[in-house]
């Protein structure tokens, strides 16, 4: 339950114009999550995001995108053609209020629309803008198009995933553009901080290749130290010096858990007590019980010493539930977790009972919808989701009206010429 007499948001003052395409929309979303007052900015008609599916109750509709929805909760939303001269005019005066900007187009449309971060910098010398780009800003690739297919290749992503007898495949859901616009969410909080001693602004500038190449994580390590190059493994894990792979995904009676077997110190952590286990049903075979596993270094062990483990492994945990596997881990101390399906996590009483799930009032469909909540919890701010994704042009007249004062003829002659 949210404590009342907390503010809306550590980010609760400040204010976002976010003008991102469907690539960079988890950027705004995470600043609007932390409190900050996100105005999403969509073309007259609205933003070609929301012709992304699903939709609800699978009825194609602008209106009813469920990746418009996850993505643009917690924002206010107007209409408005940057790319005429009125148009421009509204947007410099939103950034004469604004903290920062967002978006997603390719180097150097924003500056020939005088929009560029030199020139708003002019009008507001604290605006920090956020570049989010296939490329980044500069560089021999710079004015290449990439949808998340591309930067996930080219960030070497794809040659680590999939199974290691097949060819690199994307994983299913689009993740080069949400690490980018995490880490550009990220990065402009850093500058926001740098704001606040400095008193001025900057131009972040983020590549979503550069982004991918950011989550390789380990595989860099692995040829700087060992001089081993990782591949694709699927259900296993590479990396061993004899060339071995040894599962990490094993399946059971009713889905799959994820264990991983080392040796040494760990060893008692990981596999020891579930041996022990397998000794007491009489499931251990004779080589399950002579291996020295305080001692063993699975790095250097082969491909011979992986299967001969794998197979009683396997023939055990195949008689278990998920659930009955993660109850006797949790008893004898060693390291097995459940692989959960979507409804599964929906249903996990640890989310439950922090509150995680938030039921969201979408009144133009007359229902709620349940989304996840708050990435974080804080004592001095309220998180979570405030209300839901905007309609098209829903927030027009607060804006336009309420705040830049035009009246409401000036506001039906620029929607009438298309500029809102």
């Amino acid at each position: 339950m949210k404590n009342q007499s907390q503010v809306n948001g550590l980010l609760e003052p400040f204010r976002v114009l976010d003008i991102a395409g469907a690539e960079a929309l988890v950027c705004g979303k995470i600043l609007g999550d932390l409190g900050a007052d996100v105005i999403k900015v969509e073309r007259p008609g609205g933003d070609r995001a929301r012709n992304i599916g699903p939709f609800y109750h699978d009825i194609p509709d602008p209106q009813k995108s469920l990746f418009w929805f996850a993505f643009n909760n917690n924002k206010r939303g107007i209409t408005l053609d940057i790319e005429t001269l009125d148009g421009q005019c509204l947007f410099r005066r939103l950034v004469e209020t604004a903290d920062f900007v967002v978006e997603s187009f390719a180097p150097g449309y924003m500056d020939k629309l005088g929009l560029g971060y030199a020139l708003l910098s002019a009008i507001n010398p604290r605006i920090i803008m956020a570049s989010i780009t296939p490329f980044g800003q500069s560089g021999p690739y710079m004015d290449y198009k990439a949808n998340d297919l591309v930067a996930w290749a080219m960030g070497g992503q794809t040659y680590l995933s999939g199974d290691p007898d097949r060819p690199p495949v994307q994983v299913t859901f689009p993740q080069a553009h949400v690490n980018a616009s995490a880490q550009a969410a990220a990065a402009v909080l850093i500058a926001h901080y740098r704001r606040e001693i400095s008193g001025m602004g900057q131009h972040v500038d983020v590549s979503i290749q550069e982004s991918v190449t950011y989550t390789l994580m380990n595989a860099q390590q692995y040829w700087d130290i060992p001089k081993i190059i990782l591949k694709r493994s699927g259900c296993y894990r590479a990396g061993h010096a004899q060339g071995a792979m040894m599962r990490t995904v094993w399946q059971c009676r009713d889905g799959y858990v994820n264990l991983t077997i080392l040796g040494g110190t760990i060893a008692r952590l990981t596999i020891m007590p579930l041996v022990k286990w397998m000794k007491e049903q009489g499931a251990a075979d004779e080589f399950l019980l002579s291996v020295d596993w305080a001692n063993l270094d699975t790095h250097i062990v082969t491909q011979e010493f992986f299967d001969r483990i794998e197979e009683p492994v396997a023939k055990f945990l195949l008689l278990y539930t998920k659930a009955e596997l993660y109850a006797e881990a949790i008893k004898r101390s060693f390291i097995l977790y459940p692989v959960n399906s979507a409804g599964e996590v929906l249903a996990d009483r640890q989310l439950a009972a922090r509150d995680f799930w938030e039921h969201v009032d979408h009144s133009e469909l007359g229902v709620q919808i349940v989304y996840p909540g708050a990435f974080f919890k804080s004592t001095e701010a309220n998180g979570g989701i405030r209300f839901r994704a905007p309609l098209i042009g829903e927030h027009n007249l607060d804006i336009y009206e309420g705040e830049l004062g035009l009246t409401p003829k000036q506001v039906a002659s620029m929607k009438q010429a298309n500029v809102i």
